[in-house]
């Protein structure tokens, strides 16, 4: 799987929320984009993509902007990367045949295997949650232990 330009900004822009999660008042899409570095144009796309998913609430107006709809314990990297890219699969190879009818020889077999890869990939970023990630930004625990 590859996460795409999408998902690791929509990672990267919670995650910013979730390291400033104190703030009583909303935090702007320029704020956000100045913190992380994105293009505020992409990110108000995006930032609208996770509002409909339930992952942020939006206020407008004077004072206006985002924030996290949830507590970021209640947040997965694997929701965050879902609602901007979608279900979180290996490839776009169809579900293996019922019964052993396949095809054509090996279909089923590699099928079954890439639904199982991305299976375990939705799980693994299931297992991350915006708390954790905030954590590691802080200096909580070092960045190398994600891969662990």
């Amino acid at each position: 799987m590859k996460v795409s330009t999408r998902g690791d900004y929509a990672s990267r822009a919670l995650l910013s929320l979730a390291l400033h999660a104190g703030q009583t008042q909303p935090t702007s899409v320029r704020d956000i984009a100045e913190r992380t570095g994105l293009p505020q144009p992409y990110l108000e796309q995006i930032l609208l993509a996770l509002k409909g998913a339930g992952l942020v609430r939006s206020k407008r107006g004077v004072g206006g902007g985002y924030i996290l709809a949830r507590s970021p314990d209640d947040i997965t990297l694997s929701q965050i990367v879902s609602a901007v890219e979608g279900p979180i699969v290996a490839g776009d190879f169809g579900e293996p045949h019922q019964n052993g009818a396949c095809d054509h020889e090996g279909q089923c077999v590699l099928l079954a295997v890439w639904a199982d890869v991305g299976e375990h990939m939705r799980r693994h970023l299931e297992s991350f949650t915006l708390a954790d990630m905030a954590r590691r930004a802080q200096g909580g625990v070092p960045a190398t232990a994600a891969l662990l």
